[in-house]
């Protein structure tokens, strides 16, 4: 191929090229003409490529010209293939009924579950009080949930009709923990006296689900260690406590019970307010009282085992069921109400 014949063919292919690009109706079909064009064996490329066949000087003319229609063909390739997709999309919107510059649907608020709105004013009224935040594992060893708490081994929580197991090697046993009181014991081996801190969080127990009861359920768990503490102490805090949650006309009594980890122990009741006159009361089972929390002075068998020596210090502890208080908060009479996350009574809170 001599220097008029390259000249010839180049005028061809930009010519040929010109027209099939402008009439060109879809990006597919542009896509393929591109190819043919400038693609590895494409024409223009092709053409390119025979003039190493050439002289010098016809390279030194032949070679800007081959490149500068390289360029101009890719600009009007890229130009054609722009305007048919905005055709393309133009036409797409055109046909949707949907405008999608349109603002989206407004979407209800979230809410905070009552238990979480309870247990955030428990926390405040304790943490009025001094007391300090902690937390402890859900899936707890033997020896925390059991044994540092003064537990008999032949105590029945230990068995599996109360306690859930979780199956393990080697190592010690563990188990879901039955109640927060665990973390009490965590926390004075890991703080210094004086210590005064509450632990919120879920416990779990083996247990059938009624309209007072449920397998899954949430505890505060309250801890005070100091000299020359006593149950006077005790009784102002949850006293103070209570008042502090139902109001001061709230009817509270403490009454004698027994606890493994305290000694003496006490449970704290609160007048039931869903009894009605000759009726049955499911919650309360007709008794007048709800059984609000077990508290007590704190046995030195748990404070020997929390790494405090129990002839320099004293102290109470308190465990309350966070589900228990939020009935009587907001007048809930059954339990599974929490549970079943129905919107109708979620968006009160």
């Amino acid at each position: 191929m001599n220097r008029g014949d390259w000249e010839t063919k180049c005028s061809a292919i930009r010519e040929h090229y010109q027209n099939a690009i402008g009439q060109a109706d879809a990006p597919d079909a542009l896509e393929d003409m591109q190819i043919r064009c400038l693609g590895r064996k494409g024409e223009l490329t092709e053409l390119l490529k025979s003039l190493k066949d050439l002289s010098l000087e016809d390279k030194k003319i032949l070679g800007p010209l081959g490149n500068s229609l390289k360029e101009e063909l890719s600009a009007l390739f890229d130009g054609r293939k722009a305007a048919l997709l905005r055709a393309e999309t133009d036409a797409r919107l055109a046909r949707e009924t949907l405008d999608v510059t349109l603002p989206g649907y407004p979407m209800p608020d979230g809410r905070l579950h009552p238990l979480t709105v309870a247990m955030r004013r428990m926390a405040e009224l304790l943490g009025g009080m001094g007391f300090s935040w902690a937390e402890g594992p859900h899936i707890e060893d033997e020896f925390y949930n059991f044994d540092a708490l003064n537990t008999p081994a032949h105590h029945p929580s230990r068995d599996q009709h109360d306690t859930i197991y979780v199956k393990t090697g080697k190592g010690p046993r563990l188990l879901m923990r039955t109640h927060t009181s665990p973390i009490q014991v965590r926390y004075m081996r890991a703080h210094k006296p004086p210590i005064r801190a509450f632990a919120p969080g879920r416990a779990v127990r083996n247990d059938a689900i009624d309209a007072s009861h449920s397998p899954v359920f949430h505890q505060i768990e309250g801890l005070y260690v100091d000299r020359n503490v006593n149950m006077a102490d005790l009784k102002f805090t949850l006293t103070t406590f209570m008042h502090g949650l139902f109001g001061p006309g709230a009817e509270i009594r403490f009454r004698p019970s027994y606890f493994s980890f305290v000694e003496p122990g006490v449970e704290v009741d609160v007048k039931c307010v869903f009894c009605k006159p000759g009726q049955h009361c499911p919650v309360c089972k007709s008794t007048g009282w709800l059984e609000m929390l077990g508290a007590g002075m704190v046995h030195p068998n748990v404070l020997k085992a929390g790494g405090i020596d129990p002839a320099q210090w004293r102290g109470f502890a308190f465990g309350m069921g966070i589900e228990r208080l939020a009935m009587l908060m907001y007048g809930i009479d059954d339990i599974r109400t929490f549970y079943e996350n129905d919107i109708r009574m979620l968006k009160q809170f």
